[in-house]
């Protein structure tokens, strides 16, 4: 059982505690997309690295294998710092009064622009 009693006061919480995603994609697809999102990173990353790396062919010195290596390793840091990022949800309430405000902006008032949020 809920703690809280009053409707408005569980209403509120509600508000500030449920989160919607604003990315502007469907919430189920977000599920697949993430993951698709890392997998993408994931073999940019191992291209580049196959591309650095391919450049030695045969007989390779000291000095030129560790210069290689030490492109690899700075490409390994550069994607994985502007790699793939999830952005969080908004709250439900950032969310709501989003909307009123744009439905304002175009005219469409209806019956939800006389709700409070």
């Amino acid at each position: 059982m809920s703690k809280i009693k009053s409707p408005t006061k569980k209403k509120g919480l509600s508000l500030t505690r449920d989160r919607r995603n604003i990315f502007g994609e469907n919430s189920k697809s977000s599920r697949k997309n993430i993951a698709k999102g890392k997998q993408r990173r994931q073999m940019k990353e191992r291209r580049e690295i196959g591309q650095l790396l391919g450049r030695l062919v045969g007989q390779v010195d000291e000095d030129a294998a560790s210069h290689a290596e030490l492109r690899v390793k700075l490409a390994i840091t550069h994607s994985k710092n502007r790699g793939f990022e999830k952005s969080p949800d908004k709250p439900l309430t950032e969310v709501i009064q989003r909307k009123l405000t744009r439905r304002r902006e175009k005219g469409i008032l209806g019956a939800a622009s006389h709700g409070t949020v």
